[in-house]
């Protein structure tokens, strides 16, 4: 058992190794001085992260990430939401295919899915507008949102709306003055979760995108094909920085781990 146990420990710390290589390699070739990627860095320089300001298209489509990501992450908790509250509190026919259904992008690889969604999108004229690439981002956002408050409300007292309700509280007060406070942690954190996902996203966004509306990581992606040079690393890393900042809030607020909880509770 020791021994079985010392081998899943070792196969964990080669799992994490694995997985911070890249943080390992790009953090550091971002600071290098060098006019080239160099790993170890040559030297120490802050050049390439003050070179940033000086290239409008790396502005441009941060600000585009930023504004698309903000608003999917507005739906997607508004909609979210809803879903988990009504699949949590009704006895709703076919519940769990309803459920697997709206969670399903977590399951379904984006690849597919991008070219699903540029098949669907296509006919319709949404194919690379802002509008088309905002509904595939609300689209793969959704389920985390679902899976943080399905997870608020496993615990839940509905007792609590029950008792507003008998001292007289209208359905909307008894929402806004006992449910949403009580999921209120796990609205947020969901919705973090969904702005962290929009913002990070390469795959889906590809197949969605214009050449007159990039995302930060299509720009990043787009500048790797060139030709890699220091100033990539840096926005990398400016990007690496923004996710970990937003996984810590999160993890403050509600736990990483509970993005992927399953269980919830159904009102009897």
């Amino acid at each position: 058992m020791k021994t079985f146990g010392g081998l899943r420990i070792a196969v964990a710390v080669l799992a994490i190794i694995y997985i911070l290589i890249p943080l390992i390699v790009v953090i550091p070739a971002s600071f290098t001085s060098a006019n080239y990627p160099s790993f170890p860095a040559d030297g120490f320089s802050l050049q390439w992260y003050a070179k940033i300001l000086e290239r409008p298209e790396f502005l441009e489509a941060f600000l585009n990430s930023a504004k698309f990501a903000a608003l999917a992450a507005l739906f997607s908790v508004i909609f979210g939401t809803l879903g988990a509250l009504g699949i949590a509190k009704y006895d709703i026919p076919g519940k769990s295919y309803i459920t697997a259904l709206l969670t399903s992008p977590l399951s379904v690889p984006q690849l597919v899915l991008g070219i699903a969604l540029l098949m669907y999108f296509t006919p319709m004229m949404l194919a690379g507008t802002s509008t088309g690439f905002l509904i595939a981002h609300i689209v793969i956002c959704i389920p985390y949102v679902m899976r943080l408050v399905l997870t608020g409300l496993s615990g839940f007292d509905y007792n609590l709306e029950r008792a507003a309700a008998i001292l007289g509280a209208n359905p909307l007060t008894v929402f806004m003055k006992v449910t949403l406070p009580l999921i209120g942690s796990a609205a947020i954190s969901g919705g973090l979760f969904a702005f962290l996902t929009s913002f990070d996203n390469v795959t889906v966004s590809l197949f969605m995108v214009s050449p007159e509306m990039r995302t930060l990581p299509i720009e990043i992606f787009s500048q790797m094909q060139d030709a890699y040079n220091p100033i990539v690393a840096s926005v990398s890393s400016v990007v690496i920085f923004i996710s970990v900042l937003l996984i810590v809030i999160l993890e403050k607020i509600q736990g990483v781990g509970k993005v992927f909880g399953g269980s919830h509770h159904t009102n009897g």
